[in-house]
């Protein structure tokens, strides 16, 4: 799919949803936040992104050295600012090459790869603008489940890299997509066996199995609503689901 469009459109609609409010209005999902930091957070961390990239930096970059990393004070030029944001990482990409090896918090990746991760990030991020407003909350079929084979990738890189295993040895959790149009990428699965924790598109029972849209799955792995809330179809063990998410990296 064409993550720059996914990362520029998700962004504008996002600033579309914070301008429509209040930004004092309180962020539950993101506890002691609002909608004006909830702005901040996503504004400044594309410019982070961006100027990893620009910078080709090897190290992680202090959110304190980002340059113009403040939104205006005025809404109009907050949301300007956003959208600029955004429009920074696609443009040093073409800059530097999307193959040029960049610092991540998963370990060097080519700098491509802050694309997709940022597209993702603003698109859960809207659904928590959207439930603080009360708002409908909608998402690209693909985008939706591209999301979530990416949190699976980076679960399944977490649980190696710092030892944030997230399910016991021998459990799984399965999701299905019952979306039309997406085929065998509608399914995932996330185990911890014999190789360690990995997940693929395969079809399979699981510890723990989710049935639903793929935007409401998206939804309920990064913990923004849980299934019941959702009206998810749940089969198995719950506990399993519940230890999973206690060690999610979103």
């Amino acid at each position: 799919m064409d993550f720059r469009a996914a990362l520029l459109d998700q962004t504008r609609a996002f600033g579309e949803l914070i301008a429509s409010g209040d930004p004092d209005t309180p962020v539950p999902t993101c506890p002691d936040w609002t909608l004006r930091q909830l702005l901040r957070h996503v504004g400044r961390g594309n410019r982070w992104a961006a100027q990893i990239i620009s910078d080709r930096l090897s190290q992680e970059l202090d959110p304190r050295q980002v340059r113009d990393g403040k939104p205006p004070d005025d809404p109009q030029g907050a949301i300007e600012w956003l959208n600029a944001g955004a429009a920074l990482i696609v443009k040093a990409v073409d800059q530097v090459g999307s193959e040029a090896r960049v610092w991540t918090f998963l370990g060097p990746r080519p700098a491509g790869w802050w694309i997709r991760r940022r597209a993702n990030e603003v698109a859960v991020h809207r659904a928590d603008a959207a439930i603080a407003l009360g708002a409908d909350y909608d998402l690209p079929l693909e985008l939706a489940a591209d999301a979530i084979s990416e949190w699976l990738e980076r679960t399944c890189v977490e649980a190696k890299r710092h030892h944030r295993v997230p399910l016991a040895f021998g459990q799984s959790v399965h999701l299905h997509a019952t979306d039309d149009g997406l085929g065998p990428t509608g399914e995932w699965t996330l185990v911890n066996d014999e190789d360690g924790v990995g997940w693929s598109h395969d079809h399979g029972k699981g510890s723990v199995a989710l049935r639903g849209p793929a935007k409401d799955l998206l939804l309920a792995i990064t913990g923004r609503r849980t299934p019941a809330d959702l009206g998810l179809e749940v089969f198995g063990d719950t506990e399993v689901w519940d230890k999973m998410l206690a060690a999610a990296p979103f």
